[in-house]
């Protein structure tokens, strides 16, 4: 029987390669109505997406490099979405 690896999607940037990293370890999710990056604030989670960077960064990147394009994907959103009104 043919078995295939599953392939990563190809992702063109470092920061299109973090947020695929961050989103596949459940770091961040997306408003549902709006589209717009969230941070789940799970600190599991974002070990996960920077273990991850760390063991298999995308070719040509440094481990640590990878990891930084990881932290600041994170540093860069927040945990609610702009446009949602409040909840109070």
């Amino acid at each position: 029987m043919l078995m295939t690896k599953e392939r990563r999607p190809a992702i063109r940037t470092l920061h299109g390669w973090a947020i695929f990293v961050l989103d596949e370890a459940g770091a961040i999710r997306e408003c549902e109505e709006h589209g717009w990056m969230q941070d789940r604030a799970d600190p599991h989670a974002r070990e996960r997406a920077l273990d991850s960077a760390r063991r298999d960064p995308p070719a040509g990147v440094s481990p640590e490099a990878a990891a930084a394009a990881i932290a600041e994907v994170l540093d860069s959103i927040g945990d609610t979405c702009p446009e949602c009104p409040p909840t109070d």
